[in-house]
């Protein structure tokens, strides 16, 4: 995936941080490179997206902070982020039931 592909919408937007955007694309930069090691274990891969879900989850009153939160706009982006991934690497899971964890 390249790199204008994470997060785009968000990163448009002046009212989401960009500091903050890093964070997310880091965990989700996390989960692909689990994906680009190899791994086809849809549990290990759910298990990434659950942990990459709740770090996001944990991002929520920095948000706050900052003027900013884990909005619709946010959501949507996010969402479309994770489905890029899902589909760039092949993965038979469902967008909504990679990112099941989450609180936003």
């Amino acid at each position: 995936m390249l790199e204008k592909d994470y997060l785009a919408d968000m990163y448009r937007d002046p009212y989401f941080p960009d500091f903050l955007v890093d964070k997310i694309k880091t965990l989700l930069k996390e989960v692909v490179a689990l994906l680009e090691s190899g791994e086809s274990d849809l549990e290990v891969i759910q298990a990434a997206f659950d942990k990459a879900t709740i770090g996001i989850n944990e991002l929520e009153e920095e948000f706050d902070d900052n003027d900013s939160e884990i909005e619709t706009a946010a959501r949507e982006s996010i969402g479309e982020t994770v489905d890029l991934i899902l589909v760039h690497y092949k993965v038979a899971i469902d967008c909504e039931e990679a990112i099941r964890e989450r609180e936003w």
